[in-house]
């Protein structure tokens, strides 16, 4: 295993666990030299955004740690709504396109989406918080003001702004699932509340080149008035993707989640 895991200030307990699955040692990420070697590199957090944006530029493999896209909720599986799932993501931040995969993993979860709804009024716009603004050079002002703009030129419908809580305890009380009531269509820049508005039986609107939900998304905002819906049957075959893409704390730590990388990428 030649992968280097980038463990900043020696403190982070997720690379420590998937390293720990490797078999690999952290290396702490204040004394690693980028040009010291072309292995590919472990990397949590979207801060870390010269790292990753030199490794596209260099062509150099990466793997991308972050909150999972499911279960990561207060629900029957997880009464606190813990951050319990990881996702790792091969060179980009997320899953854009799906694998079509076994529904153990999904099934597992106890989760199950929502039937459509179209009797919602009001349109949601997901604002995104400060670290994917600072990504991909986005003034947050500017960008909810061009996006609510371009609404109001087709649609009459009042619009919501949700700016994300940076509390985590503060979000799983006041979560997405409450938020979607009454809501038309969700609109959002890379936001996992995507996936979790179509899990809601929410059409999503996904403005981002890279998120998981944009298999199941639309992007143009002229269609704000008839928005696609994705069948039930294409929609279960992304969340049994998904479901393949995110790691329990005990998977990272015990190698499961390194197998089913290796055996996915042939790595």
């Amino acid at each position: 295993m030649n992968w280097i895991f980038l463990n900043k200030k020696n403190s982070d307990e997720y690379i420590e666990m998937f390293a720990r699955g490797a078999g690999a040692v952290p290396t702490e990420l204040e004394t690693w030299r980028y040009e010291d070697s072309s292995a590919p590199l472990v990397i949590r957090g979207i801060m870390k955004h010269k790292i990753i944006k030199q490794c596209w530029a260099d062509q150099r493999p990466f793997w991308y740690m972050d909150s999972g896209y499911l279960g990561n909720h207060k629900y029957v599986k997880n009464p606190r709504g813990d951050k319990v799932w990881h996702r790792i993501v091969p060179n980009n931040l997320q899953h854009n396109t799906v694998i079509t995969r076994p529904t153990d993993r999904w099934w597992k979860l106890g989760m199950s989406p929502v039937a459509p709804k179209k009797n919602g009024h009001k349109i949601l716009i997901a604002a995104p918080d400060e670290k994917p603004c600072i990504f991909y050079d986005i003034n947050l002002d500017d960008w909810l003001q061009t996006t609510v703009n371009t609404l109001k030129q087709y649609t009459d419908r009042p619009i919501e702004i949700r700016q994300r809580n940076p509390n985590r305890q503060t979000r799983v009380t006041n979560n997405m699932e409450s938020a979607l009531k009454d809501v038309h269509a969700l609109v959002t820049f890379n936001s996992i509340a995507a996936t979790e508005s179509i899990m809601a039986g929410v059409p999503a609107f996904v403005l981002a080149p890279c998120n998981a939900a944009l298999p199941v998304s639309n992007t143009d905002l002229s269609k704000i008035e008839s928005p696609w819906y994705p069948d039930r049957d294409f929609i279960e075959i992304w969340l049994s993707h998904l479901a393949y893409c995110q790691f329990s704390n005990q998977e990272l730590a015990d190698g499961t989640a390194l197998r089913i990388l290796q055996e996915t990428y042939n790595e």
